[in-house]
């Protein structure tokens, strides 16, 4: 089998098995601790912007690589002929599987306080060790190397697009919840801010 074959296949199967998990996960924490973890803020807030954009990048993703399994897509893609490289895909795949098992892992860490949003009915404790005493947000920059994953397992303007506004998406939520945090926290966030960079 070809790295192009083998990666097409791995990347709708991956993104189809991280729906699932990510939707069952959901359900799961609702079911045990009855309120949601996925917190869009108010309609037409910058938070609620930011979970749609990425939600609509995220099933576009998804739609595309499903679709990719099946149909010779690529070119509409925008395929960067001179990235689309067995090596370079198979990077990609690697990469994909690092940030997965580095996002899973800081869910976990996270436990109960995991959050997808800003809630400001169940509020989250405020966590500063472990990878948190290296980052502010870990989890964000993990998602981001998937996000990179991406655009090198399929080399394309569609991938780059979805890279950049990921990024973009990222950031602002990141900075959002920061500011939530030194509402809800004060000085506590405000030492931990000063001691502990955002990204890294």
């Amino acid at each position: 089998m070809s790295a192009e074959l083998f990666t097409r296949h791995f990347l709708g199967s991956f993104f189809l098995l991280i729906g699932i998990l990510f939707a069952c996960r959901t359900l799961g924490l609702h079911a045990r601790l009855g309120f949601s973890h996925i917190n869009y803020g108010n309609a037409g807030s910058g938070t609620w912007w930011n979970r749609h954009l990425f939600n609509v990048f995220r099933a576009a993703i998804l739609g595309v690589c499903l679709v990719r399994m099946v149909w010779p897509i690529d070119p509409w893609l925008g395929v960067i002929g001179w990235l689309y490289h067995p090596v370079v895909l198979l990077s990609g795949v690697a990469l994909l599987l690092c940030s997965f098992g580095l996002v899973s892992y800081l869910q976990a860490y996270m436990h109960a306080d995991w959050r997808s949003g800003i809630d400001r009915e169940n509020t989250p404790g405020l966590i500063t060790s472990g990878p948190y005493a290296r980052s502010r947000n870990p989890l964000f920059l993990a998602v981001m190397l998937g996000q990179f994953a991406f655009f090198l397992a399929l080399p394309s303007v569609f991938s780059l697009v979805c890279l950049l506004v990921g990024v973009w998406v990222l950031r602002r939520q990141a900075l959002a919840e920061e500011a939530s945090l030194a509402d809800h926290y004060g000085e506590p966030f405000s030492h931990y801010r000063q001691q502990v960079p955002r990204w890294l």
